[in-house]
């Protein structure tokens, strides 16, 4: 069980990986000019970055590869990303490319800019191909674009200005705000150098924000990033190109992704309700849980809050497809470059588990059993899948199951979305009584004329499937939701590792 961390670190990465290449210096046309970097988690050499900006006649390419590989459970997953982001001479947004492979797994994101500010989008997975349109974000900046605004407002201390930073990864533009700060003596692997700060803040509407801490020379150049996620740090820095290409360190991040219980639970999901009192972490200002139709959420005077977690009861008679016109209840419909809905082996395997039925909860139901069944390889060497990977490997964790049961669900027109949180278990390894990051599905039943109900965001988790309804029951609370891309989890990573759990009272009735 883990949540799906690898997305949340590739999220924190195209941050980095922007704002670095965005102080690369000045190069002449057709000279490129290459920077490397290590990358460390928790002060333990983890991977490389490599930075590098090339100017040809009319245009600028900047490129940013970034490796990392951590352990989970002593199994390694390799996190490789490429982001190259071509723009013209004044920063004008011409063209971009990601390619991520997590554990062997590779999936490419293309688009081109053209001039009426339209992008063609082009996301290659498993040997096939989808087409999409986007609207480019008004003044929305990348690398270059990002350089050039940092040349025109300097290094004078107590600056501040504000940007949109359109980030590849994400497919979206983060609001962005700089701070320049003192110039301070930064510790460059044993080398100390007098730098300037530069605090980055990036915020995404809704799901919170990411603050990034640079230090640059006088030409710009960063020389350190510290990024804090899930609770732990993440630092780049400066160096020659052995050390950073040299051998990594083994991090276990499996530690770092589990919460002590202050009570043993005994088998949650008999329970009707919890009541989690949450308190956040010293320095952390308030925590941004998100309330669902299955937890209550109240933020205390004292900065605590009181999550209380009731799965609700599926509306009887309810049938699908949804044919409703709520925005995001119809969003939750639409197959994506993670939910891939509209493929024929997803589709297949959604007719082959919900069979004849023509009940809404029945099928979710279904669906659920099927996916706990059909992964039949349960394990941790997959850094994250999409739903047609999953389909075709039949392996994975948590992450897996719930990519796999979402886009089953709105193949037959189920609205489906992808939850990330913290659940309770009694026993993983060698831990006992202890909460650890975990992904699961909630789906939309409900809301019609048949059922006579209002829909309700039903819980399912096949990764617990066990017996009875399933897994997903009060002992999950949620810390984020979405469609299943990076962009949906930027709260996850600005929230977990930020508390501890105070209290649980387990309500029978």
């Amino acid at each position: 069980m883990r949540v799906r961390y690898t997305i949340g670190l590739c999220l924190v990465l195209a941050a980095v990986c922007l704002q670095g290449a965005a102080s690369a210096n000045e190069s002449r046309s057709g000279e490129t000019d290459t920077e490397y970097f290590a990358v460390f988690m928790e002060g333990k050499k983890v991977g490389h970055a490599i930075q590098s900006r090339v100017r040809t006649e009319g245009k600028v390419t900047t490129t940013e590869k970034v490796s990392i590989t951590i352990s989970r459970g002593n199994i390694p997953v390799t996190v490789d990303m490429t982001e190259t982001c071509v723009e013209t001479t004044d920063g004008g947004p011409l063209g971009f490319e990601v390619v991520q492979e997590l554990s062997g797994l590779p999936m490419k994101i293309a688009g081109t800019v053209n001039k009426q500010g339209i992008v063609t989008l082009t996301t290659t997975s498993m040997g096939t191909e989808q087409k999409s349109t986007l609207q480019w974000p008004r003044g929305a900046l990348m690398a270059e674009g990002m350089r050039l605004l940092t040349l025109r407002k300097g290094l004078r201390e107590g600056a501040s200005y504000n940007a949109k930073l359109f980030s590849p990864g994400v497919l979206q533009a983060l609001d962005t705000q700089i701070r320049v700060g003192p110039r301070r003596n930064v510790d460059l692997l044993g080398r100390v150098v007098p730098l300037t700060e530069l605090t980055t803040v990036y915020t995404m509407p809704g799901a919170g924000e990411i603050v990034s801490t640079s230090y640059v020379d006088e030409d710009l150049r960063v020389q350190k990033s510290l990024v804090p996620i899930a609770g732990m740090q993440l630092e780049m820095v400066a160096c020659a190109e052995p050390f950073a290409l040299s051998k990594n360190e083994v991090f276990e991040i499996i530690d770092k992704l589990f919460l002590a219980s202050p009570v043993p639970l005994g088998d949650v999901r008999s329970a009707k309700s919890i009541s989690y009192l949450l308190s956040p972490a010293s320095g952390t200002e308030g925590l941004a849980i998100p309330s669902t139709d299955n937890q209550r959420v109240r933020k205390l005077k004292d900065g605590r809050v009181i999550v209380v977690v009731e799965p609700v009861a599926t509306p009887a008679g309810a049938r699908f497809p949804y044919r409703g016109k709520d925005e995001i209840i119809l969003e939750a419909m639409t197959p994506n470059r993670f939910l891939q809905s509209d493929h024929k082996e997803i589709i297949e395997l959604a007719r082959r588990a919900i069979g004849k039925t023509k009940d809404a909860d029945e099928a979710v139901s279904r669906i659920e059993g099927f996916v706990a069944e059909y992964i039949d390889n349960k394990n941790l060497s997959v850094g994250y899948a999409s739903a047609t990977e999953v389909a075709v490997s039949r392996q994975g964790d948590c992450s897996e199951h719930a990519v796999l049961a979402a886009a089953m669900c709105r193949a037959v027109g189920i609205p489906a979305q992808i939850v990330t949180g913290i659940a309770y278990v009694q026993s993983f390894a060698d831990r006992r009584d202890c909460f650890g990051a975990h992904a699961w599905v909630q789906a939309y039943v409900g809301g019609d004329r048949a059922s006579r109900q209002p829909g309700k965001w039903v819980g399912l988790d096949a990764a617990f499937k066990g017996t009875g309804r399933g897994g997903y029951g009060p002992g999950h609370i949620a810390l984020a939701v979405g469609n299943g891309n990076p962009e949906d989890f930027f709260n996850l990573v600005t929230t977990l590792g930020q508390f501890k759990i105070d209290k649980v009272i387990v309500g029978t009735e």
